[in-house]
């Protein structure tokens, strides 16, 4: 595991020196680099204790980089979470307290232009890089946001958190793939977690910062305003972060991958890694692929895993708890603003709790407790609204079951499918297998958002919890039956465990 971090001046220092480090390397094509693979290889017996993957690169090359792409996981949860305690001054302002349905349209477009951005993220990573799509995806949420801040019209609102919307739809899914492929495999886990750390972040901070504005007229507009701040940060620092190698080597650009290499690893490392790049991927394989291709032959499997967990991740029901939380903790006579700060100290305290444990249990063993875990904290929810427990006993089996939901949901069902997918798709289709995920997300996503309030006047707490919980349990199952553990595996050793040969 990590350990304790030097001061982030001696970090980003040393970040921006090797920014003008030249290679030391003589620059190869990838052609040569496969020809040479051989070679290498049946001299590795010889030499393996001087080969630099009998060691681990220094994680602190890469961490700045990583830290940087984490912004677009911090808007994400913070502008799902910014209009909810200013939304009845935002219907006042503009003129439309009452109308549940324009309220409900000011939450939901986000949701939208999320759906929207998530659909074309893949072809944006792919076509301009992982460094330039961050950048782009944070001109419509530094836009959006300024146009939400400025809003006199129901209009206006709706238009800026489309814009924003799309944005936070690129995002998610271009810093799954980001992380993925620039980190080093003994910390990609830990590295895959602070995605869900910065969006739990990000909630929170969306919760906190109307607290000191809130006596201020229009106090809804500075929270908008705010969030440009980090988009633009963003923007900015994504200009001095390298660009994934493996991106540049499927484009053929192999001499400046090694380049980004050395930035990530280290010189040592540089040869290893380039000459693992060219087991698999090919920078002159200039062959398009169609998207047919992602729902039949070879990558099918990974496509219908991909999918499934992120399926099965809404289905459980988190976003319907966090929906529901506030009046369950208000039922307990807890208000409705320590109820926030509950769930999101259990939200971020399980996130941390996954960075500890990503790298050390694996990925598999996380998903496995945590969907269990949900399954059981479903069932104390179920035991809560029983007509059989009464009183006190209920509504500590309502809250306890539902902070303990929200725990082992940030243990593994809420970061490990965002590691998970980048690690098991190959490179010739990751960014658009995200892409496609991801909108599978979106989309279940709305519908439980849309239905459940009407299914839990319909069907009542009891059974729907019920319901949540058998998802939970077939999820349990799908993992053990389908996921392949990826712990300190190259991600070229984990597409040829998982592809079938062509």
């Amino acid at each position: 595991m990590l350990k304790p971090l030097r001061t982030a001046c001696g970090i980003f220092g040393m970040w921006g020196r090797q920014r003008e480090t030249n290679s030391m390397y003589k620059r190869l094509s990838s052609r040569d680099y496969a020809n040479i693979v051989d070679v290498e290889d049946n001299s590795a017996l010889v030499q393996k204790d001087q080969d630099p993957e009998a060691t681990n690169p220094p994680w602190r090359l890469s961490f700045p980089h990583v830290l940087v792409a984490t912004i677009s996981s911090f808007l994400f949860g913070y502008h799902l979470g910014v209009v909810n305690e200013p939304l009845e001054s935002i219907s006042l302002d503009l003129g439309f307290n009452g109308n549940t349905l324009a309220e409900g349209l000011v939450v939901s477009t986000c949701l939208g232009g999320a759906l929207v951005g998530s659909l074309f993220s893949g072809w944006i990573a792919d076509g301009v890089g992982r460094c330039r799509a961050f950048q782009l995806c944070a001109l419509p949420m530094v836009i959006g946001a300024s146009i939400s801040a400025t809003a006199t019209t129901l209009a206006g609102m709706l238009f800026g958190r489309f814009l924003v919307g799309i944005g936070i739809g690129v995002g998610p899914p271009v810093a799954s793939l980001y992380v993925t492929e620039v980190s080093p495999a003994f910390v990609r886990g830990t590295y895959g977690s602070f995605i869900q750390i910065a969006t739990c972040l990000g909630l929170m901070g969306a919760l906190f910062i109307g607290i000191p504005v809130r006596e201020i007229s229009g106090w809804w507009r500075i929270c908008f305003w705010v969030s440009a701040i980090p988009a633009g940060i963003l923007a900015l620092a994504m200009g001095f972060c390298a660009e994934s190698p493996h991106w540049l080597y499927k484009q053929g650009r192999s001499a400046e991958a090694e380049i980004e290499f050395e930035k990530l690893l280290g010189g040592a490392h540089v040869k290893f890694a380039m000459q693992e790049l060219s087991k698999l991927d090919r920078g002159d394989d200039t062959d398009t692929m169609k998207l047919s291709e992602l729902f039949y032959g070879r990558y099918f499997r990974v496509v219908f895993i991909g999918s499934t967990l992120f399926a099965l991740q809404q289905l459980s029901g988190i976003n319907a708890v966090f929906y529901f939380s506030s009046t369950v903790f208000k039922s307990a006579g807890v208000p409705s603003d320590q109820a926030n700060v509950f769930v999101g100290i259990a939200n971020l305290s399980g996130s941390i709790a996954a960075m500890l444990l990503m790298d050390k249990l694996g990925r598999k063993v996380l998903l496995l407790w945590s969907f269990f875990g949900m399954a059981v904290s479903m069932g104390f929810q179920v035991a809560g609204a029983s007509s059989y427990i009464l009183g006190s006993e209920a509504l500590y089996l309502s809250v306890g079951g539902m902070l303990m939901f929200v725990f082992t949901f940030a243990l593994g069902a809420g970061p490990v499918p965002g590691l998970l997918l980048p690690e098991i798709f190959p490179s010739r289709i990751r960014a658009k297998a995200m892409a496609i995920c991801m909108s599978v997300h979106w989309v279940i996503n709305f519908f439980v958002g849309l239905l459940f309030l009407h299914l839990l006047e319909q069907l009542g707490p009891q059974l729907l919890y019920t319901i949540f919980a058998t998802f939970c349990m077939i999820a349990v199952v799908f993992v053990k039956r389908n996921v392949m553990e990826t712990k300190g595996k190259s991600l070229q050793e984990i597409e040829i465990a998982l592809l079938p040969p062509e």
